[in-house]
């Protein structure tokens, strides 16, 4: 072989990525997908715990009413409770708790409200430290509360594991150990102890900063704890409109109205209630699959003793972790928009992506070639431009309002329901000055403006993750008008 070949064949080789260098065979990704439930694997494991909650009967006052019956509408009354134990508080669901975002997420509890520290730091570098505190105090807060209620959600703190799969991606993550060895460097050796993927090039894990969960049980559990402290449920419930009426509010919905003093909206992804927030976020699908129980034996074969949340530092990512009984969750990469903001369940069927997650899944683990996969689900992400969640009043303060978390508000939701529950009481906090807090993002413009924007933008991040990491025009511009995100 020529050395000119030699060239030709390296320069090919550094235009594609390790999934496609290494790629499985099709007999291979077809029987780990044979015969996969298109269900939630979350809500199907909580089928025989779900407790109903009668819909609403005609018209019923309230000191507060949260719409919304996912984590940031959960944890708000529960908050709201603990705060002011007595309150009559009323939610709203209007399907069943936990059946959207909450109940099909990765289990991903992360102490970070800003959609990590770089995002934070390009955004609000003067709070980035007050942020990173109290990241950390609402992780710690929601483990105290686990515990406290005795909330069975398998619960484990084992931080989170970022692993470079590509060569120009081990610079990211390298560096010195923090002081107290909570957040340490792992080379290809140490990394590939920890977890035994070929993929593995170094890794960096933070021990401190993220846990894993149960997603369905958390949102049953905080349904349980909140109803037993006098909460009252209503799903089934479809809230049309809020209306202003004089010092309260009246939210309308289609079985009867809820006056109460004051309301908060933990709608999140689906069509704001408020004109204001209608071009705020937009649903982008995320695509995950399940395996079976793997076993004591297929276990050791991986090592994972420490059963830390796995993302590697890919544009497209994937994020992977252990359940309490043994499978892999394995999702992420493709981030996909339909045109028209529309939440839609024949969206969640995509033949093509289970098939690149599963191909992707045996390049990490070829050493699990023969295991299946027993469930495949996707579920919409309330993403705004910021990337993690916004806040605000609307009504004269007698309304609060959180959305936008991007795919982190398994942890963060928490952490929104204190902010709103602090602006609805007027309330100067160290959560309400916070200029993340007070900011908005930039909507999203109008179709089809909306949907060349953000194919344009995934098209681009595809090609930085085949260019060594090298951002093109479009990814720069939008980083200089602090529009840009690389994971």
């Amino acid at each position: 072989m020529t050395a000119t070949t030699i060239d030709a064949s390296e320069r090919r080789a550094a235009r594609t990525t390790v999934f496609e260098r290494s790629q499985p065979s099709p007999a291979a990704i077809a029987h780990s997908l044979g015969g996969t439930s298109a269900a939630p694997f979350w809500l199907d494991d909580v089928r025989d715990r779900r407790v109903d909650h009668a819909p609403l009967q005609g018209d019923v006052d309230a000191d507060l009413v949260i719409v919304g019956g996912g984590y940031t509408g959960l944890w708000t009354a529960l908050r709201a409770i603990e705060r002011q134990p007595g309150i009559r508080v009323v939610l709203l669901e209007a399907e069943t708790v936990g059946w959207a975002a909450s109940g099909r997420n990765g289990g991903f509890c992360e102490a970070s409200l800003t959609h990590g520290d770089e995002n934070g730091r390009s955004r609000w570098p003067d709070e980035m430290d007050t942020l990173t505190r109290l990241g950390l105090q609402n992780l710690d807060d929601i483990e105290a509360t686990v515990r406290r209620y005795r909330m069975d959600v398998d619960f484990e703190r084992t931080g989170i594991l970022s692993v470079a799969v590509e060569p120009h991606q081990v610079p990211w993550i390298a560096g010195p150990d923090d002081e107290d060895g909570h957040d340490v460097f792992l080379d290809e050796s140490a990394v590939r102890s920890e977890i035994a993927s070929p993929t593995y090039l170094a890794g960096r894990w933070d021990r401190r900063t993220n846990a894993i969960l149960h997603p369905a049980k958390l949102a049953l559990e905080l349904a349980r704890v909140i109803v037993e402290a006098g909460v009252v449920v209503h799903e089934h419930t479809a809230v049309r409109r809020v209306d202003d009426a004089g010092s309260r509010v009246e939210v309308v919905t289609d079985r009867g109205v809820v006056r109460a003093d004051r309301a908060v909206l933990a709608t999140n992804v689906f069509r704001s209630l408020l004109r204001r927030n209608r071009f705020m976020t937009v649903p982008v699908y995320d695509y995950v699959l399940m395996t079976e129980p793997l076993g004591d034996e297929r276990l050791a074969e991986l090592g994972w003793r420490n059963r830390q949340g796995v993302s590697d530092l890919a544009n497209q990512f994937h994020y992977y972790r252990l359940s309490a009984d043994g499978r892999i969750l394995f999702g992420g990469y493709e981030a996909v928009y339909h045109a028209g903001r529309r939440v839609r369940a024949e969206y969640e069927e995509r033949p093509a992506t289970f098939e690149r997650l599963a191909s992707h899944f045996l390049t990490t683990f070829p050493q699990l070639e023969g295991v299946r996969f027993t469930h495949r689900w996707a579920g919409a992400i309330d993403a705004s431009t910021r990337f993690c969640a916004f806040y605000g009043r609307a009504r004269d303060g007698k309304v609060a309002y959180a959305s936008g978390f991007t795919g982190l508000g398994v942890g963060a939701a928490r952490f929104a329901g204190d902010v709103m529950l602090d602006l609805l009481d007027g309330q100067e906090t160290e959560r309400t000055l916070l200029a993340m807090v007070e900011d908005r993002p930039w909507p999203f413009p109008p179709e089809p403006a909306a949907s060349i924007g953000i194919n344009l933008t995934r098209w681009s991040l595809d090609r930085a993750d085949h260019r060594q990491g090298r951002r093109n025009l479009l990814l720069k511009t939008l980083d200089g008008l602090g529009l840009g995100f690389d994971s």
